[in-house]
């Protein structure tokens, strides 16, 4: 049996049919289940205790919390949603799909987690978020979040000036190096068996980007652990402080399966990711998504404001559920002549 662990309180699942379970505990699901959660909606988060962003010393790019650990921001927002009447419970999910209509004709989904633990609900946002897959070359993933980044925004004030190297990963590359070389004047750009036509190399050259087309074998570490450069097939060592390395995004899909969500693939086999309409909605009735699960390329405000906009349309619609609800019983109710 899976077993998750978490230094932070679990609340314990509420027993019935609750209005709302939002599956994924991050800045996207948390800020959706804070507006379901002050309108007075039932609402659980599952939350697996893994985020995307966990390794980084502080999140960045999104205005007041400039600069505050990832860590930081998602306590705050557990106990926000708690204050108004939401659950945080920490588990995996094992299972979601539709389960049988109330009386009423009223959807609803049943969630099953890996320790036997289940939960009814009437609607279901999906933020899960995704995973980062780094290429393999030994010795990179150690320094994922510090030394290896993916993102200008997120990461590159704190690199300016290094020395850095980008690896190739396909033509997303490109313009990843664009946007580096803004942060520094030593960049690198090792092709790694990707193609760089003569049009880019003149661009490249235009803009002082040194092109190292000899793949790269391992990533090399000085005395401390700290990453010193990378070793070439030809045994050459260049030395790089900071590597950056667009990664191959995958939404997260595990236990999801049973609810059918659509999916859709990013140019360049860049990554995957659930597809979504307006406010996050999706072909599956009562199924919502949001954040970097859908949008693969959202930052932490970005993600936060869609599972907002989730949120408050999930709340639109129930209430216009109770409301139909509320009629057809009253309705029932009164004698035909």
């Amino acid at each position: 049996m899976a077993v998750t662990t978490s230094p932070c309180a679990s609340d314990a699942l509420p027993e019935g049919t609750v209005d709302t379970v939002v599956i994924g505990g991050g800045a996207a699901g948390l800020n959706g289940a804070l507006i379901l959660a002050r309108s007075r909606r039932s609402v659980v988060v599952i939350d697996s205790g893994s985020p995307r962003n966990a390794p980084a010393e502080a999140m960045h790019g999104f205005i007041v919390l400039d600069g505050t650990p990832p860590s930081e921001i998602l306590q705050r927002g557990r106990e926000q949603v708690r204050q108004y009447g939401g659950h945080v419970v920490f588990g995996e999910v094992a299972s979601a799909e539709p389960a049988a209509p109330s009386a009423d004709g009223d959807l609803r989904f049943a969630i099953n987690l890996a320790d036997g633990r289940s939960v009814t609900a009437r609607r279901v946002l999906v933020a899960t978020g995704l995973k980062d897959v780094l290429p393999e070359v030994p010795g990179l993933a150690e320094h994922w979040g510090r030394s290896v980044v993916h993102c200008p925004y997120c990461h590159g004030w704190e690199v300016r000036d290094e020395p850095i190297g980008i690896l190739a990963t396909g033509p997303a590359s490109i313009g990843h190096a664009l946007l580096f070389r803004q942060l520094t004047e030593d960049l690198a750009y090792f092709t790694h068996d990707t193609h760089l036509d003569e049009g880019i190399r003149a661009r490249f050259a235009a803009r002082g980007i040194r092109m190292v087309d000899t793949p790269v074998q391992e990533v090399v570490n000085n005395e401390d652990g700290t990453l010193a450069g990378v070793r070439l097939a030809d045994g050459q060592v260049v030395a790089r402080r900071i590597l950056a390395v667009a990664t191959r995004m995958q939404a997260r899909t595990e236990g999801l399966d049973g609810l059918k969500l659509p999916v859709r693939d990013l140019p360049d086999n860049m990554g995957l990711g659930f597809a979504s309409g307006m406010a996050g909605t999706t072909e599956v009735p009562g199924v919502w998504v949001a954040g970097n699960a859908t949008d693969l390329a959202a930052q932490v405000g970005a993600s936060a404001a869609a599972g907002a906009l989730a949120g408050s349309h999930i709340n639109s619609l129930l209430a216009t559920a109770d409301t139909d609800a509320a009629l057809n019983a009253a309705q029932g109710e009164t004698p035909v002549p």
